[in-house]
């Protein structure tokens, strides 16, 4: 029986662009620890709440982060399928580089058995 060949996961370019800030990496952190509001996040930066709307927009197409309304607000959460799609990938990524490393080390002789043969 043929197999098919296993394709690897798409790249999560937005996701890692995304994360590519600083301020858009503190939401991301702000938001594993619970969930907030616009004005709830806003106030733990020093930047304007537009500001802080644009980067949860760009948090939110790049999947990693979600809203829901609550009244006239939105409150936003970490998107779990998109985190696991991006952690999946970067994971397959050190699999692999760990693979290749063990490869390594178990055919490369040491100097001093190199020294003695």
């Amino acid at each position: 029986m043929l197999r098919k060949p296993t394709t690897p996961p798409p790249l999560p370019d937005d996701a890692l662009e995304a994360l590519g800030n600083a301020e858009r990496r503190r939401i991301v952190q702000i938001l594993s620890e619970r969930s907030a509001s616009v004005g709830e996040l806003a106030a733990a930066f020093d930047i304007s709440r537009p500001a802080i709307s644009r980067h949860l927009a760009q948090l939110e197409r790049a999947g990693l982060v979600a809203h829901r309304a609550e009244g006239t607000r939105n409150v936003y959460f970490l998107d779990r399928a998109g985190l696991e799609a991006t952690s999946a990938w970067l994971n397959r990524f050190w699999d692999e580089a760990e693979a290749r490393l063990k490869l390594v080390a178990e055919n490369t002789v040491p100097k001093k058995a190199r020294a003695d043969g």
